[in-house]
């Protein structure tokens, strides 16, 4: 699936409790050379209800219960806010899944279906209210975009709704978007910056990195090139061209 809970590997997640029950266990990794989670503060969450949530999510996957499924995603993102939701909840709860459906001789597709359409609707609810398009006068958009025959969106739609929360307006085109049409967007946008996710290494395009990264705008003599971030464990290991970023998480 385009969106698959079992791909989504490139966004850092912390290690939590194994789930109980007959919900999916979880154990996740950081990326190699990310810096320790901090300690909770005023707007972390406590350990504990993050494990608990956590359960929660993947009990009622298993359940199939939608409902309940909405409730805990929305009331993590309102209580930790998205980034935090994202790397603690719904990360892990994605990454749960996946690994099930791998281990089980292709059970619980149906599971990893239902989570994952859920998870990208609670995110673009948040993205929503936020205008997203060409600033006028003000903030440029950030562009994200999977590169061509790439298909897993999920963390570009979690960094979107995470730009949402800062009032950071942005264009999301989505799964394999052509490399003509990713020129002409950025053409005709002049984003702020260029988002680009790979999951796998066959993926991964510097052609096409390098030629937006290149790309410029404008009148002739105030001509602009945007930033270009690579994101997604398609890109690691890479060597990175001028204008090129690789961040590792949402923060």
């Amino acid at each position: 699936a385009g969106g698959s809970a079992g791909a989504e590997p490139g966004v850092p997640t912390g290690p939590v409790e194994p789930a109980t029950s007959d919900a999916p266990a979880v154990t996740a990794d950081p990326l190699p050379g990310e810096a320790p989670a901090p300690e909770p503060g005023a707007h972390e969450p406590v350990p504990g209800d993050v494990r608990m949530e956590l359960r929660g999510l993947g009990r009622a996957s298993v359940r199939l219960d939608s409902a309940a499924m909405d409730e805990i995603m929305d009331s993590a993102i309102a209580r930790y806010g998205l980034v935090t939701a994202w790397e603690e909840v719904l990360a892990p709860a994605l990454h749960a899944v996946g690994r099930k459906w791998e281990t089980s001789d292709d059970r619980y597709v149906e599971v990893e279906h239902l989570l994952s359409w859920h998870v990208s609707t609670a995110l673009r609810r948040i993205v929503g209210p936020v205008r997203a398009g060409p600033a006028e006068g003000g903030t440029r958009p950030v562009l994200l975009a999977c590169v061509p025959h790439e298909q897993h969106t999920l963390p570009l739609e979690a960094l979107a709704a995470g730009l949402a929360e800062l009032g950071i307006p942005t264009l999301m085109f989505g799964g394999a978007v052509p490399p003509e049409a990713l020129d002409q967007a950025v053409r005709r946008t002049g984003p702020a910056a260029v988002v680009l996710w790979a999951q796998a290494r066959s993926t991964a395009n510097h052609p096409l990195a390098r030629h937006v990264s290149e790309t410029s705008w404008g009148v002739r003599g105030a001509r602009s090139r945007t930033a270009v971030l690579l994101t997604g464990p398609g890109w690691a290991g890479r060597t990175l061209g001028p204008g090129m970023l690789r961040p590792t998480g949402l923060r």
